[in-house]
Parts: C-alpha cells; structure tokens; sequence
C-alpha cells in the first residue's frame, strides 16, 4: 500500500492547474444513462472515484473512451466519451457501490429511462449515516415502486415518472442530482424545493439542458424541471474543482507562501473566501486563476459549516489543520456529518491541541506541528495530515492514501512543484 512522506517547513511558492471537479463528474457520467447518444465530458480529473463510476457504468452496458492522449500539461483534464445505446444490465452491484457513496446516482437515470434499477446501498467515506431516504422518498413521490431487499434498492415504474412537487426535508446534493435526472425524463413538470444550491448542481443541470432538458432555477432553493420525451447527446466541460482550489489556497497560507491557482474563478470560492482573508491572506485575481498570499502571522478565525453557500464540510478538516497552527484560538462545529471530526485524533499525534464537546471543536494554536506517523479516515480529513505535515518539524508519514487518491489528482506532484519536500512510496 502506498505510503506518503512530508519533511516540513517549506514555503509554498510556485502555481498549479485545479483539476476538474470529482463532484461534478460523477453525475456528469451518470448523466451518460439517460441517452443513447454520445456524451462527451472534458476536463475530466484522473481520480480513483472516477476509475469506480466508469466501472459502474461499464457494468451497466455504457461504451467508455478516455482522451488524454493530446495533453500538453497532464493536469489540465481528460476527455471522456460516453455511450448508453446498449444498456443491457440495471444491477449497480455492491462490490463496486460500497467503494464510492456517489453510485447511487446511477438510480434516478436508470428508472426514467428504463423503468427499472436495482442499486446496492452506497458506501464511501465513513463521515456519518448519510441515509438516501431522501432519494427514494421523492422517487415514490414520481410514481416510483421501491423495495429495500438485502442491501439493495429495487425499483420499478409503470411507465415513465410523473413530474410532482418535491420539498426536501434538507438540502441534500445527491438527491437534487439523482431528481434533476429522474426528473429530465418524467411526464409532466416536477419542482424540487429546498434544493441543494452548489455550483456542482449548476453544472450538472447546464449539461442536462445541452442535452435537451428543460430545466430552471438551478443554483437557486427552487427547481423547476419540464420532462421531455428523449434527450440527446451534448459535449460539456466539467468546472473545476473548488476543493482542491481551497486545498491549495490552505497549503499556501499554512506555509507562508504564494501560489498561483490556474484554472479556478473567485466565485467558485464564495464560501471560503471571506475565511481565508479574515486568517490574514491576500487573495487576488490573475489573467487565468487566482493567486494566495499567506501571512506571517495566521489570524484565528471560528466557522460553522452549514449547507452551500455556508461553509461547506468538505473544507472543514483543511482548516482546522491550518487554525491548529494559528495565533490563538478557534472553534469549528460541524453541522453536516456527525462524524466528520475523526482527523482530530491523527492531527492530535502531531501536537495539535484540540478539544472536542459534540459537534465542536476548540483549537489553540500552536507554534509548528510535529512529524509523526499518521493515518488517513476519509478523503478531507487524508489531506488535513498533508497540509499539517507540509509546516511539521521533522519527517511526516501518510498511510492509507488511497483516500487521497480519491479526490486529489497528483497531489505530491503539484506540492513538489512549488517547492514542498514531498514523496510517495508505493506498494510499501
């Protein structure tokens, strides 16, 4: 298994192309299910969750073909071609579902166009429950007959979905995914209140329509959606990933640095930005991204995560590695997953003084990390021990970085680039 190795205390400085968005990508390629014709997907990030959605959807009959023979710069994206004209198989089966939590977004296309799908209930990052009764709940509500039968979801329809007026109990992005999708497809009109608002659900609804869909509101708590009969294919370019982008603002402004992200546009860091300018960074525009400027001196600051266009979870274990080495204290409560503060123990094993009372943590700054061996939870809390192990005095050693590998494309190869001591050793 491969391992990842840090020595600390290097000022980041240098630039690095963001990756397209993983969260974009996967409903982007299940968006491939509700036509026969050719989907055609760029700027498409090489990451281990993609590798399990195109499993999944090779399982199910769809025809795969990667570009990315004509790159001139590796991280500037794949081109992926999609075909869903020989659909032979609707069992999403649990040896690849229980990999990667976003499979179950095979489930809303599958029905709408075919009127079936049996889809083994999801795994991934253990973070929390994440229950998809959300899901099932509003595909009841399309007219849909479902049956939870040895771990898998079993649905059928009597024709296609009808179009009905859907209020989520929370704003859920899989769910407003997988109903966009059912939905596309659905008789009549169907409107989704409290929907999911992230600019991955703007993204996904902007290819829908380039394929025929008829879809307002997108990025809004109100969608609308009018079925329509068939879609067609459509060529899209996936946003980049506002993640990584907020990783690597981090990892300069934990340093001390100054790194230029490519490829990545201020408004796709709204919720974060006001943060990491209050820390003490200096964030400004460039010709083709953004560039970070981190301070001498790491100003505390508290956040509450809550659902986009809150401070978004995913950037919640990032900044707590950054506020354990800020100048005085913070507080992070976490409001999404109730389990999402398991970086808490690893980053403790580097000297991080933190305290957790439910859903809050209180940190108090310290001077420098120290390097230890460590060990990655889940794909945000993997890249926290990274940003710690990057300002650690002494040698830090990353394990399980599958995890990583997941959602950060290259991740030691970009570090490197711009200066960080930084290695993998693989099948130690």
């Amino acid at each position: 298994m491969d391992v990842i190795k840090i020595n600390g205390g290097i000022p980041l400085k240098g630039s690095i192309q963001v990756s397209g968005s993983k969260n974009s990508t996967l409903p982007l390629m299940a968006a491939s299910l509700l036509t026969p014709e050719n989907l055609i997907l760029s700027n498409i990030p090489h990451l281990l969750d993609i590798v399990t959605m195109c499993n999944l959807l090779v399982n199910h009959g769809v025809k795969l073909t990667l570009d990315g023979s004509n790159l001139s710069n590796k991280y500037s994206g794949r081109t992926l071609l999609l075909n869903g004209s020989s659909i032979t198989n609707f069992l999403a089966p649990y040896d690849i579902v229980r990999k990667m939590r976003a499979s179950v977004l095979v489930l809303g296309p599958l029905l709408a166009r075919f009127g079936q799908a049996k889809v083994s209930l999801p795994g991934g990052c253990a973070i929390g429950t994440r229950p998809i009764d959300i899901h099932i709940d509003a595909l009841k509500e399309m007219g849909a007959q479902i049956n939870l039968c040895s771990g898998y979801v079993e649905a059928t329809c009597d024709g296609n979905l009808k179009g009905a007026k859907i209020n989520f109990s929370k704003a859920s992005v899989g769910a407003t995914e997988n109903i966009l999708m059912a939905a596309a497809l659905a008789e009549g009109r169907t409107i989704i209140t409290n929907a999911a608002r992230e600019p991955e659900i703007i993204d996904l609804a902007n290819c829908l329509n380039a394929m025929g869909a008829k879809i307002t509101g997108a990025g809004e708590s109100k969608i609308e959606i009018t079925g329509v009969k068939e879609l067609h294919g459509a060529s899209h370019k996936v946003i980049a990933d506002r993640i990584e982008a907020a990783t690597y603002a981090i990892a300069a402004i934990i340093t001390g640095g100054e790194i230029t992200l490519k490829g990545i546009t201020l408004d796709l860091l709204d919720n974060i930005i006001a943060e990491l300018e209050e820390c003490g960074a200096k964030i400004t525009k460039t010709k083709d991204g953004i560039k970070i400027k981190g301070p001498k001196v790491i100003k505390p600051v508290n956040v509450i995560t809550e659902p986009f266009p809150g401070f978004s979870t995913d950037f919640q274990a990032q900044f707590m590695a950054l506020m354990c080495v800020a100048n005085g204290e913070s507080t992070i409560t976490e409001n999404i997953f109730e389990n999402r503060f398991m970086h808490v123990g690893e980053l403790q094993r580097m000297g991080a003084e933190i305290n957790v009372a439910g859903s809050s943590a209180h940190v108090t700054g310290i001077k420098r990390f120290k390097g230890a061996q460590v060990m990655a939870t889940d794909l945000r809390a993997s890249v926290s021990l990274v940003l710690a192990g990057l300002v650690a005095e002494g040698e830090t050693t990353i394990n399980r970085v599958y995890h990583i590998d997941r959602g950060y494309e290259h991740v030691e190869e970009k570090l490197a680039s711009c200066g960080a001591n930084i290695y993998r050793i693989k099948n130690l």
